[in-house]
């Protein structure tokens, strides 16, 4: 998830370059009314969203019993936010711009671990 339309265009094309499903929202609110996370097998948030912090949003997804792996981008790192997203349990915390190897090896790996 992440609140600029090109982004999300762009991690969905990769995503399906490499034969991940995705589905996009623009918002946490969005995300959170969504409410079907049954198939999914991680989250991408952007840390800074337009209606929130990614961060925060993980913490309601866990209160809500959604405890998926999450992988957060940014683009406005700072020592404070990464702690904050390694504390919150995230399997990879990006800095735009990434490389496409480095959104996908932590998926590869997840996927491998769950087999």
């Amino acid at each position: 998830m992440d609140d600029n339309p090109s982004m999300l265009r762009g991690i969905k094309r990769l995503l399906r370059g490499h034969g991940f499903a995705s589905e996009l929202f623009e918002t946490g609110a969005a995300l959170l009314r969504h409410g079907d996370f049954q198939s999914a097998v991680c989250l991408i948030l952007d840390v800074n969203l337009s209606d929130g912090s990614g961060i925060e949003l993980r913490h309601r997804l866990a209160d809500l019993g959604v405890n998926l792996p999450v992988i957060y981008i940014t683009g406005n790192d700072n020592h404070t936010t990464r702690m904050a997203a390694v504390a919150s349990g995230c399997i990879a915390y990006l800095t735009k711009p990434f490389t496409a190897r480095s959104l996908i090896e932590p998926i590869e790996r997840l996927l491998r671990t769950a087999l």
